[in-house]
């Protein structure tokens, strides 16, 4: 009896059944449309990380007292790190599980996994998104504190030098400032930087650094902008001089 024939006869016996076709077609499209979500979401992921990068502001840390490594982890949004690894690794599982993912080696699937999430994610921040999407999602989901909340307890820290808020008024070189807390501070910014990013205007969200004079005045070395030096800086700075130009 050859090989074929004890096949056949064993399909015969235990009435063993053809899987049908569409089955199979099912499951490929299941395992494309896992990857390209769990791609998505690694992609929103990595962008964010890229959002708390750009908002440490790594340029301060010598005044702040703080390392590098120590500001980063301070802001840094771990569940997001955690969601990229988690799908990425889902997004190669996913991919080894289609029709063609037997033609992968585990190199190429890393490789073409990490890529995507990174092409996207990169291109999801430059547009804007990740800021956007953090913010929204630390609103509806309690347990979450935003990068920006976090930032925001960094610099509300007068006795060390720190100090941020909105602008409220500005005469000659001295201005207002609220701060997160609603404490109003007259400071002093006769002899203080002021890069062409940052804008003397009232509601104006601005860094300050410097040193406490009194319970509510202080005389400031540097003035910054809030968002670090984004798109979105670029963007304002384009858009005054486009308005001064019409004016």
């Amino acid at each position: 009896m050859t090989n074929f024939d004890e096949l056949l006869k064993k399909i015969q016996n235990e009435e063993i059944k053809q899987t049908p076709k569409w089955q199979f077609d099912l499951m490929n499209i299941s395992s494309i449309a896992f990857f390209l979500l769990f791609v998505a979401i690694g992609a929103i992921s990595f962008s964010i990380i890229l959002f708390a990068i750009q908002q440490t502001d790594f340029e301060l840390l010598s005044h702040m007292g703080h390392s590098k490594l120590e500001a980063f982890l301070s802001i840094l949004p771990f569940i997001w790190l955690f969601l990229l690894v988690a799908f990425v690794l889902g997004s190669i599982y996913a991919l080894y599980k289609s029709k063609k993912g037997y033609k992968f080696t585990f190199t190429k699937l890393i490789g073409f996994s990490v890529g995507l999430s990174v092409l996207f994610g990169t291109m999801f921040f430059i547009g804007g998104g990740a800021g956007w999407f953090e913010n929204a999602f630390a609103l509806r989901a309690g347990f979450y504190e935003s990068i920006q909340n976090k930032k925001e307890k960094i610099w509300q820290n007068p006795d060390k030098g720190n100090i941020a808020g909105y602008i409220q008024n500005v005469n000659g070189h001295i201005i207002e400032l609220k701060d997160f807390d609603g404490k109003l501070w007259e400071i002093d910014i006769d002899t203080a930087f002021v890069p062409p990013s940052v804008f003397l205007e009232k509601d104006e969200k601005i860094k300050v650094t410097g040193i406490i004079i009194s319970d509510n005045k202080f005389n400031a070395e540097g003035l910054y902008p809030w968002g670090g030096k984004g798109m979105r800086n670029k963007m304002r700075r384009k858009m005054k001089g486009q308005r001064q130009k019409k004016e």
